[in-house]
């Protein structure tokens, strides 16, 4: 089991925006998720994986692969009050779910460093 945020690469934002915008994803998922899945994530340690995207374009194209499925996700839109503008659309949380599910959405993609 496990969650995983993917994250704009072109936004520069600043270490603890992208940290923030990683907590938003994670429960705005988290929420969307049911009980069985949450108590089996939570009870494998609550793993969490952080991946990148170029851009708009390729989180969207991520997006449109788990919307359909019954991964819990959500898609975040920021505020606009500090360091980009208002309603632009940073990041998404996937899951939680079973590795291999998610694996199915997000094993190309390279881990944020």
């Amino acid at each position: 089991m496990k969650q995983v945020i993917v994250m704009r690469a072109d936004l520069k934002m600043g270490r603890g925006k992208i940290a923030a915008q990683a907590c938003h994803a994670s429960l705005g998922a988290y929420v969307r998720a049911n009980d069985s899945k949450i108590k089996k994530w939570e009870q494998e340690g609550g793993k969490k994986v952080v991946v990148k995207v170029d851009d708009l374009r390729e989180l969207f194209e991520v997006y449109e692969m788990v919307k359909g499925s019954d991964i819990p996700h959500y898609l975040v839109q920021d505020a606009g009050h500090t360091e980009i503008p208002k309603s632009t659309i940073t990041c998404i949380g996937i899951g939680p779910d079973e590795d291999e599910i998610i694996d199915k959405v997000t094993q190309d993609l390279k881990l944020l460093k």
